[in-house]
């Protein structure tokens, strides 16, 4: 054998005894950019624009988003490639919520004191899209390296004869 293969060899045995932390660590990431999108929609007050029904679904959505994902984030650090599924359906539905709520809201006008009133203003606009892009992009990246690495230690174990962390990947 090369000494590249043998290298090769040894980071892929490594990984059955270290966590993985890289896309741990980016869904954390997407959850923090949530956060910053959550406080810059829900501070701006204009009126009883925000009081609808789509606000409260757009709330649970939040919580139930943060859970889903911090959930994942401690099952990719086994290595399970059934968390890469969720990561990407939680980052399409990320990307999918930019053309919801702050679409709206930014094309939006209220009548306050009789003068009218954008809901959203364009610099918000656009960080609420960067905080749901940058979060979408850190799930689907997250994603994406959980299941390269958990294909990657399924067939070391195919190899080995070792089936522990393959039933974990699987």
């Amino acid at each position: 054998m090369t000494q590249a293969m043998d290298d090769r060899g040894i980071r892929l045995d490594r990984m059955r005894y270290v966590k993985n932390t890289a896309s741990s660590r980016l869904c954390y990431l997407a959850i923090l950019l949530n956060v910053l999108y959550f406080v810059s929609i829900y501070k701006s007050d204009v009126g009883s624009w925000y009081y609808q029904i789509l606000v409260g679904g757009s709330i649970v959505y939040n919580l139930l988003f943060m859970l889903m994902t911090f959930l994942a984030s401690e099952g990719v650090k086994n290595y399970r490639r059934n968390f890469s599924l969720l990561l990407y359906a939680l980052g399409a539905l990320q990307a999918a919520r930019i053309f919801i709520l702050p679409l709206q809201a930014h094309g939006a006008v209220v009548k306050i004191g009789g003068a009218e009133t954008a809901v959203m203003g364009t610099a918000q606009f656009v960080r609420c899209v960067v905080y749901l892009a940058g979060s979408a992009a850190c799930l689907i990246a997250a994603g994406i390296i959980n299941q390269r690495k958990a294909d990657a230690l399924k067939s070391l174990d195919g190899n080995t004869g070792n089936g522990t962390a393959g039933k974990e990947a699987a």
